[in-house]
């Protein structure tokens, strides 16, 4: 399925990101500039370690956030940086020259938007960077994985993507030389406004049947592909008892748009027991579509094909020895009504 530009739809988000023309003069010179090198340290392109006008230590100028990167390699903290500071400039060049322009896929898959071309994804861009506020940044709070896949989970300010703020977990892979392959982002819609993500999703017929994992393959480190594939299996039986021989003792739970979090392995499994039938995750209908990560973090992306709920992520954080220590699950919380929701805030409370 290939995307059609088309013409403009309007001022929405959609509208502006999949109408942009494509073609025009401008942006055909733009797009023959020479890349700039996916690897270079974002200092040469005004980014800063230490800023003293700024009140200290900055991953993004004028944010006053650092990413956990304790479940990351530090090769991948310092190489995605310069991304999201591109990104955070709207400096449109330097931001695509961390893509592939031989192996591209971009999809968002809680509204369905998806480009599988450079210069369609670059065209679109153009055209949204000039609505959004003077202030926009967009930063990682929690980095998982290396240089050959990750879960980068990072927040979008108000103003970019809606009024409030977009708290996406992206699904990325790298090729060789560093350039992005492959991203996918998942997020819960709630935060987005209900009215709002049914007025920008696709019509279901031009939804992206194919999520092109097989474009970039299965990455993984053989650990992580382990635990993520083990947990899947064990979940899509109905195995709470084999899932939960994967956690920690002292183990976090998370899910993102039930907004909760339990800890210790033994709370988790009372929960997961009394909740399995109602979360989209765990049941005989779900599937693994793809492994990322490295020893220490990632996660995998999953389909649930009976459920309201049709597809989601889960990031993982292992400890030393390789089991699970932190487990956030990611999907759109639009699909649920609020019986659900406070169903399994229900099940949540022990007894």
């Amino acid at each position: 399925m290939k995307d059609n530009p088309g013409a403009t739809r309007g001022t929405t988000r959609r509208g502006l990101l999949r109408g942009a023309a494509v073609g025009t003069t401008a942006l055909a010179a733009t797009s023959l500039l020479p890349a700039v090198d996916a690897w270079a340290d974002p200092r040469e392109h005004g980014g800063s370690a230490y800023d003293e006008h700024d009140g200290g230590f900055q991953y993004v100028k004028g944010v006053d956030v650092l990413p956990d990167t304790s479940h990351a390699t530090p090769a991948l903290a310092a190489h995605i940086r310069g991304y999201f500071q591109a990104k955070s400039d709207k400096n449109l060049d330097w931001q695509m020259s961390y893509f592939s322009r031989t192996r591209f896929t971009y999809i968002d898959a809680i509204l369905g938007w998806h480009w599988y071309a450079w210069q369609d994804m670059r065209t679109a861009l153009a055209g949204w960077y000039p609505t959004w506020p003077t202030n926009s940044r967009s930063y990682p709070t929690r980095l998982l994985g290396d240089t050959t896949s990750a879960i980068l989970v990072f927040t979008d300010t108000p103003g970019m993507f809606g009024p409030g703020q977009v708290r996406n977990f992206g699904a990325v892979n790298f090729g060789r030389d560093g350039r992005i392959e492959r991203w996918v982002d998942y997020w819960d819609a709630r935060q987005f406004g209900v009215a709002g993500w049914q007025k920008e999703q696709e019509p279901p017929a031009q939804w992206p049947t194919d999520f092109r994992q097989s474009t970039v393959g299965e990455t993984a480190s053989p650990l992580m592909w382990h635990v993520a594939t083990s947990l899947a299996n064990a979940l899509r039986a109905g195995d709470i008892s084999a899932a939960m021989r994967l956690f920690s003792t002292d183990a976090v739970y998370e899910d993102v748009p039930a907004h909760l979090q339990i800890t210790s392995r033994a709370s988790i499994q009372t929960f997961l027991t009394k909740a399995a039938s109602a979360l989209p995750y765990i049941g005989a209908d779900t599937g693994l579509r793809h492994v990322l990560g490295n020893d220490t973090g990632g996660g995998y992306e999953w389909t649930a094909t009976g459920s309201p709920v049709p597809r989601g992520i889960t990031a993982l954080e292992l400890d030393p020895w390789g089991r699970i220590e932190r487990l956030t699950a990611v999907w759109n919380g639009a699909y649920a009504d609020t019986a659900m929701l406070t169903d399994l805030a229900a099940k949540a409370i022990e007894q």
